[in-house]
């Protein structure tokens, strides 16, 4: 595959399991897109802005990676981009339900445009990461090291009062 390839989402937080689909997807297509949602339905830990920034410093590493935001409807937002493809990626069963519901609402919004969806299956070490399940062991104070890129750490640690 090649040409640009649109990875939608909250992440709030950006996950280990964010970054490894990120990183996977590269040698898929010439750039990836992080499209960060903010839709409002769902209550943020970090505001949009926070979380652009915090995503962005975490793949600056990564060539051919731009971070965007997007308030809207994914399909617009890929045409935007000018993306042929939306990665997903997929942990459990329960995701492929719901990925499987929204990939015909895609097929249905795009019409004549061509936007394939593109499914990364979790690798194993990052399959029970989730940006919720962080959020709350994070504050039950747990340690959350080892589920999201360090920068991602220090916010979390700031947001919960964690020394």
């Amino acid at each position: 595959m090649s040409g640009i390839a649109i990875y939608p989402g909250t992440f709030d937080p950006f996950t280990n399991g964010h970054l490894d689909i990120v990183q996977r997807s590269l040698p898929l297509f010439d750039k990836v897109v992080i499209a960060v949602s903010d839709h409002g339905r769902k209550n943020t830990l970090f505001d949009i802005n926070e979380r652009c920034l915090a995503i962005a410093e975490s793949v600056q590493d990564l060539s051919n990676v731009e971070v965007i935001s997007f308030d809207g409807l994914l399909t617009e937002c890929a045409k935007e981009a000018g993306a042929g493809a939306i990665i997903r990626g997929l942990r459990v069963t329960s995701d492929f339900e719901y990925e499987f519901k929204m990939a015909q609402f895609i097929s249905e919004q795009v019409k004549d445009e061509t936007i394939e969806v593109v499914y990364l299956m979790a690798h194993a070490r990052t399959l029970h990461i989730s940006s919720s399940s962080v959020k709350e062991l994070a504050a039950l104070k747990g340690d959350v090291s080892n589920y999201v890129p360090a920068n991602i750490l220090k916010m979390i640690h700031e947001k919960y009062g964690h020394a």
